[in-house]
């Protein structure tokens, strides 16, 4: 089997690890991304910050998984986490949720896998929600923050209502995107979980007949710093 040459771009710490904006690497002919990033993890400097920094292969300017196929001439790029982070957003309102929206919001060109999570109302006529929304809305963004950080998500997106939430509407709709399906799957669960054990959010449960129930919860736990 031949070799190829392929000329690598590089941007912010890689550009500086590497103390060049291009290297070029000698690889076999049919080689894919991952194997790109195997002979670059060999190289001193840049290879010590690629094994502990996760980055996206380019190629021909649109972002491609490890399994894409390399041909000399390709214009391949190495993309760094990108300033500001991945798209997090967190929301109380009174509104109705637009889960297609929200969906579309946590999308990204980079994600191969998009999660979605959607609490209803069941069984009562419908359930009224009340919630400290300042605090609420921190929280659930420091939430986002935390599972984008652990679990390598392109984007986090919650949104909870307040108020009046009738039988069959969302009163909490959680939406994270990720390179791969455990990824998301992992962190939309610990998202809602969080969301349900730490946002300082209320409800009560009304039945049909105007009768009010209110749902008792837990006392989140003191944050540590």
């Amino acid at each position: 089997m031949g070799a190829m040459l392929i000329e690598v771009k590089l941007f912010a710490g890689l550009r500086e690890a590497a103390g060049a904006g291009e290297v070029e690497v000698e690889v076999e002919d049919g080689a894919t991304a991952d194997g790109l990033l195997d002979e670059l993890r060999q190289l001193p400097g840049l290879g010590e910050v690629l094994t502990r920094m996760r980055v996206r292969v380019a190629v021909n300017r649109q972002y491609v998984d490890g399994a894409q196929v390399l041909s000399e001439g390709d214009e391949v790029a190495l993309v760094p986490p990108i300033s500001g982070g991945a798209r997090v957003r967190a929301k109380v309102s009174d509104e109705p949720l637009d889960v297609a929206a929200i969906v579309a919001e946590a999308g990204d060109p980079a994600a191969g896998a998009v999660v979605t999570f959607q609490g209803m109302t069941r069984e009562v006529s419908r359930l009224d929600y009340e919630a400290y929304s300042e605090m609420a809305e921190q929280r659930i963004a420091g939430i986002l923050d935390d599972c984008v950080e652990r679990h390598g998500l392109t984007g986090a997106v919650a949104e909870h209502r307040v108020g009046p939430v009738p039988l069959g509407e969302a009163s909490v709709i959680v939406a994270v995107s990720a390179p791969h399906r455990p990824e998301a799957f992992e962190g939309a669960r610990e998202a809602i979980d969080r969301i349900k054990a730490e946002a300082p959010v209320w409800k009560i449960e009304v039945a049909a007949d105007g009768s009010r129930s209110r749902v008792e919860g837990e006392l989140p736990e003191v944050d540590r710093a």
